[in-house]
């Protein structure tokens, strides 16, 4: 029984966001992986910073709860031009990690452009093109309203798949297709 549990996983991937926080949940059995749920918080109706932050804990706690993960997976906030923006990213990703650690859960950060180098093979990707290659990956068909649904979703994905090239046997590929041959069964 434990050797079975020891080969699955549920990741908690979140994009954080003071406007919208994205998440998806993804269960990994070896090296499938299917969707559980994908989602955002709306937090726009909020004035106070405060009071977003206080939502954002909830949130990801509530969602621990019920999905029990093994660990979180975080985009890491991004440098841009405006600072305020990048500190309240922070600050949104910090109280997502704080319900993590309220609940013993292992952290784990990811940059945006390493996300998109997971899913697409291009760390320059559109948000459009992850949420198209999540779709075929995961097979699933609905369109969520935000993309940062899909982008939540890929913080989980890119977590996943660290985990898969980082066995023992790792190869370097030339490209898409003989990627796609030598690993027929992660396609779905």
């Amino acid at each position: 029984m434990l050797k079975d549990k020891a080969k699955e996983r549920i990741i908690l991937g979140i994009d954080p966001g003071t406007t919208i926080m994205g998440y998806g949940i993804v269960k990994e059995v070896k090296s499938n992986i299917d969707l559980l749920c994908m989602g955002v918080v709306k937090l726009d109706h909020l004035d106070d910073h405060p009071h977003k932050l206080k939502h954002i804990f909830e949130k990801t706690v509530l969602l621990i709860d019920q999905y029990h993960p093994d660990c979180l997976a975080v985009e890491a906030p991004f440098y841009g031009k405006n600072i305020q923006v990048m500190l309240k990213l922070g600050r949104a990703q910090g109280v997502a990690m704080a319900a993590a650690l309220s609940r013993s859960l292992p952290i784990f950060e990811y940059s945006p452009r390493k996300i998109k180098q997971s899913i697409t093979g291009n760390g320059n990707s559109s948000k459009e093109q992850v949420s198209a290659m999540l779709k075929t990956l995961l097979k699933f068909t609905e369109t969520p309203e935000f993309l940062d649904a899909t982008d939540g979703l890929a913080v989980a994905v890119c977590h996943s798949f660290q985990k898969i090239s980082t066995s023992g046997d790792k190869k370097n590929y030339s490209g898409w297709d003989a990627f796609a041959k030598d690993n027929v069964k992660r396609i779905k």
